[in-house]
């Protein structure tokens, strides 16, 4: 097993912290070592060692476990960590994680010079939550009883903060994730190793990225266009102004680099760039949940006229087109309903219930000239009830190669409506403009594969 592959996959682990050693500031308290030791017991399926380090005491040893862990979590201060991260490589510990910060240069080089001189991988320091693989349970998190759901997302922060941010959406909206890494300062283990791993893992359907520096830039963008193959990346980029990028700087000892070069890279690479973490985790459930976008004409079926208007111009403003339906759809459609208009966007008029979003569905995704469709099913001052939306996945996976996203506005509506829908295939935002988002991105992965196929 590679120290890469030590850090998602070990069958043992140890927790090196402390129940007594607390930082005036920083990470290293009690409180953490605890909240860990919760989690790995709670949901780790493999075996869980926990050596609680007492300065000036007497305490068990690495050399007393009754096995050589592959993984060590370590969550104390800087001094100790370096002590007791070289202890690990001295048994042959395979991988590490560094949880705190706080370590100064001449520490950080302590910690490089243990990766060359022994065969181990290290993640940090700064990593503050460190790792999550939902296959085996392993979370080194300090947030009790943080679990995500299994699914295609994964998650590479550099930012324990953003990284904590996307986390916490993805468990409150039970989005299904597979693996997260949070890689703090990176004096070893960086983006372009995990992307190494998270190729390989056939749990990863997209990978979301937080970056805020690229070290080693040529071989993130070799390795990248490699994934983009076979699963997309969206990246969220940090440190793009003046100020920011000084503080990113100071923040994970990266360096921002020039955000117009970046730009250029990410576009050579494949690699989707999103503007905030709400848009990385939007487009994201699109990409593992819907096939990609094979072309620019759009369909909006709403139930309200004002919401469907407001999709038609997200729609056009993502680089989308909206579909000139074919005669034989408004033919079908009017004979059913002839009270409707239609024409794109469709409105089916606000006592519409499933039956009706069925049937119109249907015709729409058969029409030759629509690729997708946007559907706005609202509930306030509407007849539309929450168990109607499961008419939506099931006409969807009628026509699979046709991407449909839903948009039942607010935040009560969405809130019932995304309860009834988070287990399907059907991707549910509160507003048109997300949604006509995320078909974007479902487009602009279509043209990076046909690019891909072509060369």
């Amino acid at each position: 097993m590679s120290g890469v592959t030590a850090l998602f996959e070990p069958t043992s682990v140890v927790l090196l912290g402390s129940s007594e050693i607390q930082e005036v500031i920083g990470m290293a308290s009690p409180q953490l070592f605890i909240s860990v030791i919760h989690n790995m017991k709670k949901y780790f399926e493999g075996k869980t060692y926990v050596l609680d380090i007492k300065e000036g005491k007497d305490y068990k040893k690495l050399e007393e476990l009754p096995e050589t862990p592959e993984l060590a979590v370590i969550m104390l201060p800087p001094n100790v960590s370096v002590q007791q991260s070289e202890a690990c490589a001295k048994i042959g510990v395979k991988a590490l994680v560094a949880i705190t910060g706080g370590y100064k240069t001449s520490q950080r080089q302590q910690l490089k010079d243990l990766t060359n001189e022994y065969d181990i991988r290290i993640l940090g320091p700064n990593t503050i939550m460190g790792i999550i693989n939902t296959t085996n349970g392993l979370n080194t998190t300090f947030e009790r009883n943080m679990m995500p759901t299994r699914g295609g997302i994964s998650v590479v922060s550099q930012s324990g903060g953003v990284g904590a941010c996307l986390l916490d959406w993805i468990c409150f909206y039970k989005i299904g994730a597979a693996k997260f890494a949070f890689t703090g300062d990176k004096i070893d283990v960086n983006e372009v190793d995990l992307l190494r791993y998270l190729n390989k893992d056939p749990k990863t359907k997209a990978v979301c990225l937080y970056m805020e520096g690229i070290e080693n830039g040529r071989d993130f963008i070799e390795v990248a266009q490699d994934v983009v193959e076979s699963k997309p990346i969206l990246t969220l980029k940090g440190g793009v102004t003046e100020g920011a990028a000084q503080r990113a700087l100071s923040h994970t000892t990266s360096i921002a680099g020039s955000d117009t070069i970046v730009d250029a890279a990410f576009k050579k690479a494949g690699i989707i760039r999103v503007e905030n973490e709400e848009e990385l985790l939007n487009a994201a459930i699109a990409l593992v949940k819907q096939p990609i976008l094979g072309g620019d004409n759009i369909a909006v079926v709403s139930n309200v006229g004002g919401p469907a208007i407001l999709a038609a111009d997200a729609v056009v403003k993502n680089g989308l087109k909206l579909a000139n339906l074919a005669e034989d759809t408004k033919r079908r459609i009017g004979r059913q309903y002839p009270r409707l208009d239609v024409v794109n966007p469709i409105d089916l008029i606000a006592d519409a219930r499933a039956d009706r979003f069925t049937f119109v569905l249907d015709i729409v995704l058969s029409d030759p000239n629509v690729d997708g469709i946007v559907v706005i099913n609202m509930l306030k001052s509407c007849f539309f009830k929450p168990r109607d939306a499961v008419a939506i996945a099931e006409i969807s996976e009628k026509h699979p190669s046709k991407p449909v996203v839903d948009v039942p506005g607010g935040g009560e509506d969405f809130t019932y409506v995304h309860k009834i829908l988070q287990d399907t295939n059907i991707p549910v935002y509160n507003t048109p403009e997300k949604a006509a988002k995320a078909l974007g991105t479902l487009r602009r992965r279509h043209r990076t594969r046909a690019r891909t196929d072509e060369s």
